[in-house]
């Protein structure tokens, strides 16, 4: 089992940054795929990005590449997703998750955070 622990959210105006951790337990992250997804009010859950065990390898949906960057320190069991230049619609409660495979799909990530809210506004 994973546990996983999501912090750093809050309130930006449009163009400010924000930095998101999620801080794992029970099992050493090394060995899992970790993820970003969130979700607005009234939305499905979706795909941020991703990063393989070793953090070689990252992959972003479209709408965020260039403005995130997802890291992780698996010293420290952490996570991480730094967000620049928010826009409002990057507004939206953010999960970490955790998986054995590498993927986009929420479905493939058997352990979540419970979230964190990011507000940006106009």
């Amino acid at each position: 089992q994973v546990q996983l622990v999501e912090s750093g959210g809050g309130s930006v105006q449009a163009g400010g940054s924000l930095s998101l951790s999620c801080a794992a337990s029970g099992r050493t992250i090394s060995a899992y795929a970790m993820g970003w997804f969130r979700q607005a009010p009234g939305k499905e859950r979706e795909f941020v990005s991703f990063i393989s065990g070793s953090g070689i390898l990252t992959h972003y949906t479209n709408s965020v590449k260039g403005r995130f960057t997802i890291s992780r320190d698996n010293a420290k069991n952490t996570l991480y997703l730094q967000m620049n230049s928010l826009k409002p619609e990057d507004t939206a409660v953010y999960y970490c998750a955790a998986s054995t495979q590498f993927s986009e799909v929420a479905g493939r990530f058997p352990y979540w955070g419970q979230g964190t809210q990011v507000t940006v506004s106009s």
